[in-house]
């Protein structure tokens, strides 16, 4: 099913110019600061980008859709099986992510888990266990940081294992701080033995969400579950190409900087939502420098048992033609798209 046409190919392209076009009107009128972002990125880098994010956004919207039914995934599964074939719908946003998929080798496997994740938000899915959430961060944002990694060229095992984990991290944060926001909207993240640990009735909590030194302590603990993965994410930067480094770890340090924040608020989620103020994120990025030093040993350690069949796909996709990459541009999109993806359950992104 997959194409393997890769970067460098001479094949033909299947978008059009109109295509890409309609790609970057759709990211101009939806996502005003992924479109920001994206004007200092060269063409070559610009235009997957505005593809890959097109195609994302319109198949989370097509799920998110209050009057979409279960056809609705049906439909999206089989938009992608004709963008593998080659054979993509007439749809401006799916012949320019087939152009994507060919051109840089990206497995059916990664954005089909994008789908799945989209589900599973779908059906409302409760998670029992922490690895039951990790699970989803995987589909959800683990997907793109492999997406990410192959499209600045990385196949090596162990730094497509640490770009899920800045994936799931990133999840993780999101998770606790619309805690609040998610129950009333009849929705919960939350490990659920994590709640009843703490005293806590996941049914009751939905049914009225207020916040409790008990309910804190649960998000603190996600909280320190996403740190632990911020810092073994640190070593995959390391290992990238030296200017790609300071757009990584923006995005890593901005995104944790949102969970620190929380916790001085007292980790409640419920009544406020973290948002990190302008200077601190000033501060952030004055201290990001080059990024951060490499640790060998951090880098050996395997692949999150969530996230392998993920790592798994990038290490069997065949190299780049002429072992060709991204220029270190593409980082700049790396945070922006973490950041939106992350954010898709949220309707304020509507009124962006």
């Amino acid at each position: 099913m997959a194409m393997t046409a890769t970067l460098g190919d001479s094949m033909p392209p299947l978008a059009s110019p109109d295509d890409r076009a309609a790609c970057r009107n759709l990211i101009r009128h939806g996502s005003r600061s992924f479109f920001t972002a994206s004007l200092v990125l060269p063409a070559r880098v610009r235009q997957p980008a505005l593809a890959l994010y097109s195609f994302c956004r319109l198949a989370d919207d097509a799920v998110d859709d209050a009057d979409a039914g279960p056809e609705s995934l049906k439909e999206l599964h089989a938009r992608l099986d004709r963008i593998y074939a080659g054979r993509p719908l007439d749809i401006a946003a799916d012949r320019a992510f087939a152009d994507v998929v060919a051109r840089y080798g990206i497995p059916y496997r990664l954005p089909a888990a994008l789908l799945e994740g989209f589900a599973w938000d779908r059906q409302q899915v409760r998670y029992e266990t922490l690895s039951e959430l990790r699970a989803y961060a995987a589909r959800v944002a683990g997907t793109v940081g492999a997406m990410m990694a192959m499209l600045m060229g990385v196949r090596a095992a162990e730094v497509a294992a640490r770009a899920c984990d800045l994936g799931v991290a990133m999840q993780l944060t999101n998770v606790a701080r619309d805690v609040g926001e998610d129950a009333r909207n009849g929705r919960l993240y939350l490990p659920q033995a994590w709640l009843r640990d703490a005293g806590i009735d996941p049914d009751a909590f939905l049914a009225n969400p207020r916040f409790t030194p008990e309910l804190g302590a649960v998000i603190r603990r996600l909280l320190d579950a996403a740190d632990e993965l911020y810092a073994r994410a640190d070593s995959g930067i390391a290992a990238l190409p030296l200017r790609c480094r300071p757009g990584i770890t923006a995005a890593s340090r901005l995104y944790q900087g949102i969970g620190h924040q929380l916790a001085r608020q007292g980790c409640d989620s419920v009544n406020h939502r973290a948002v990190v103020p302008g200077r601190k994120k000033l501060a952030h990025m004055a201290q990001i420098g080059l990024g951060p030093d490499a640790d060998d040993a951090t880098m050996q350690i395997p692949a999150l048992p969530e996230t392998n069949f993920l790592v798994d796909a990038v290490r069997a996709a065949p190299p780049l033609a002429g072992g060709a990459s991204l220029p270190a541009e593409g980082a700049a999109w790396v945070c922006d798209l973490f950041l939106k993806l992350e954010a898709r359950q949220r309707p304020q992104e509507a009124a962006e």
